[in-house]
């Protein structure tokens, strides 16, 4: 057997011996899924509305003056009923207003993107009740992605991007820094054994049991919580599996500036948890934060992954909708990889 085999061998042995934290590992996740598939009103501001006329009036002129000054809207314009869907698809906008006659009577339908439930029940309820006192005609809604506005659509890849966060970077920095206070990685460096053979040692346990962890997230997303399922699925793997080998190295850097457990703990959970419950867009939409916050949660691997999940797995488009966000992962992956690589090498 090859000293780097010997290394995955033992660290494995080592976790299995801990049955606690493998059992709140793997249940944790699947709790967390479950207890987050509720709800949570929060108030969404400054929805973007796009207008679909068929014949200009008066009475759809005095409609669009009413979007245009609602400090609680921001009027995109008015575009072909072609390019709504486009436009939701890329985000451009959060909802359309489709104003046609039908013998000579106003009909009016709405069209939101519900892939954000929040965001497109309070668009919706916003929208409506601009128009109440312009129309007798009852109003028409679409919701595209998510027709029947479950709430779990819009906390699953929340929940993915909070939990592989906490196993892999909390749970891989303790694992390491508890090597240090024992004194058993001292030995292991002054070994013939390469430093980089002993981290991945360390690491690729970790990686499978994340892998584990993804496997019981998505059957217990795609089948008790009724996420749609699609080809798409195997873009939502490769994608976590690239945001799994991030955490990995955010645990891995850690690990080279704290020196024993509590601080570890600390340090994770101030860095990423919070951060990604408040900012990543898992609970609070970005776009109502404080503009120095927006550009904050940009340096959130959460927020990314996040994107990323609901483009994949609500709205079931492909990989071409997230390459920004695909970018950043990678280009942050390279980067803590490559800085906690360097620091390792300092120190030894």
């Amino acid at each position: 057997m090859s000293i780097f085999a010997s290394m995955i061998k033992k660290e494995t042995l080592h976790l299995l011996r801990d049955f606690r934290t493998m059992t709140v590992v793997l249940i944790m996740p699947l709790v967390l899924l479950l207890l987050f598939g509720f709800a949570i009103s929060t108030e969404v501001n400054n929805v973007n509305v796009v207008a679909v006329v068929e014949r200009h009036t008066d009475d759809t002129r005095q409609i669009l003056e009413k979007f245009r000054v609602n400090p609680y809207f921001t009027f995109k314009g008015i575009v072909p009923f072609n390019e709504v869907e486009p436009m939701l698809r890329a985000g451009k906008t959060d909802a359309a207003l489709v104003l046609r006659y039908d013998d000579d009577r106003l009909l009016h339908q709405i069209i939101v993107d519900a892939s954000n439930t929040n965001t497109a029940q309070t668009s919706t309820a916003y929208i409506e009740s601009v128009l109440n006192g312009n129309t007798d005609m009852p109003i028409i809604t679409n919701t595209l992605y998510n027709p029947q506005l479950k709430s779990a659509y819009n906390f699953v890849p929340g929940i993915m991007g909070m939990i592989f966060i906490l196993i892999c970077a909390m749970m891989t920095s303790v694992s390491i820094v508890s090597e240090k206070e024992t004194g058993t990685m001292d030995l292991l460096l002054v070994s013939p054994v390469r430093p980089r053979t002993i981290i991945l040692g360390k690491i690729v346990p970790y990686f499978l049991l994340s892998c584990i962890i993804l496997t019981l997230m998505l059957l217990l997303s795609y089948t008790i919580l009724g996420l749609p399922f699609s080809a798409s699925v195997i873009n939502v793997v490769w994608v976590t599996i690239l945001y799994i080998a991030l955490a990995l190295s955010l645990g891995l850097l850690i690990s080279t500036l704290v020196s024993n457990q509590v601080t570890a703990l600390l340090v994770s959970g101030v860095l990423f948890m919070l951060p990604v419950i408040m900012l990543s867009g898992m609970m609070f939409p970005i776009e109502n934060m404080p503009v120095l916050l927006q550009w904050f949660s940009c340096i959130i691997p959460a927020r990314w992954y996040i994107s990323a999940m609901r483009t994949l797995m609500i709205q079931q488009l492909s990989a071409s909708y997230i390459i920004t966000e695909i970018t950043i992962l990678a280009a942050m992956t390279m980067a803590v990889m490559i800085l906690a690589i360097k620091k390792i090498n300092t120190k030894n």
